[in-house]
């Protein structure tokens, strides 16, 4: 009788992603081993030597050198090819590219339209309608006074990956908010859209706790939580009050 192989196999995507890692980080500076590549990327060692054996099949210029260490790296003559982006790194790169151009950068903007032709290229016709959407939602003002950048502080990395993923799914948040005056309080908003008085970001929000729309400074948010609650696009128009300065916080 046959016995059947019942272990989980490898994910075909999950490699095609981890060889992509795996070659831009042979490409760099640091010295690289079998054993640290397989503690990075959470798999056995047979399995990165695996990787890198199929590597070389594509044609990568893998050296390996012998011993205990088992230190591998790419020919430093190399590149790391094609770049590949999820669709969500897309959705990120193409509002980037909005916002310098709204912001009429001179510089390094040259090829801009080149750019933004082959990443929207790269969508169906539905996420071209919702990235043009989500660009409209950013909104860019003059820049921020110099006593308003003095207080500015570095947002938590965590913070801004809730917030970021909120206002692309559009969902509530419960958030941590710090005042002006240091008070703090707990919040459930709906972030409508983003606003940069550079290089301050704010979102304005539909805020549960005054049933009103408010602006909230991005640095100020202490911690946030992603909700389970879709919301509706409220028009620009019901966000006037915030834009003119009443409802900031």
């Amino acid at each position: 009788m046959t016995k059947i192989d019942t272990r989980p196999r490898a994910n075909t995507q999950d490699r095609m992603a981890r060889l992509e890692r795996l070659a831009a980080q042979l490409k760099g500076d640091a010295p690289c081993t079998i054993e640290g590549l397989a503690l990075a990327h959470g798999v056995s060692r047979r399995t990165i030597a695996r990787d890198l054996e199929i590597m070389r099949e594509q044609g990568l210029p893998i050296e390996a050198e012998r011993g205990r260490g088992g230190g591998v790296r790419l020919d430093a003559n190399w590149g790391v090819g094609r770049l590949n982006l999820s669709y969500a790194e897309s959705v990120d790169l193409l509002i980037s590219l909005a916002v310098a151009e709204q912001m009429n950068s001179p510089l390094f903007l040259a090829q801009m339209g080149s750019v933004r032709r082959q990443l929207i290229g790269s969508f169906s016709r539905d996420k071209r309608r919702a990235v043009e959407g989500i660009k409209n939602r950013i909104l860019i003002g003059a820049a921020a006074s110099v006593t308003v950048q003095t207080s500015l502080e570095a947002p938590q990395k965590r913070v801004v990956q809730r917030l970021h993923q909120a206002f692309l799914s559009q969902k509530d948040m419960e958030i941590t908010y710090r005042r002006e005056d240091m008070s703090e309080s707990e919040r459930v908003i709906e972030p409508h859209y983003l606003l940069l008085n550079f290089p301050v970001w704010y979102v304005l929000a539909f805020d549960h706790l005054r049933q009103e729309p408010r602006t909230f400074r991005c640095d100020r948010i202490l911690a946030a939580t992603e909700g389970f609650e879709t919301f509706k696009l409220a028009p620009l128009s019901a966000f006037e009050g915030a834009l003119s300065g009443n409802n900031v916080i």
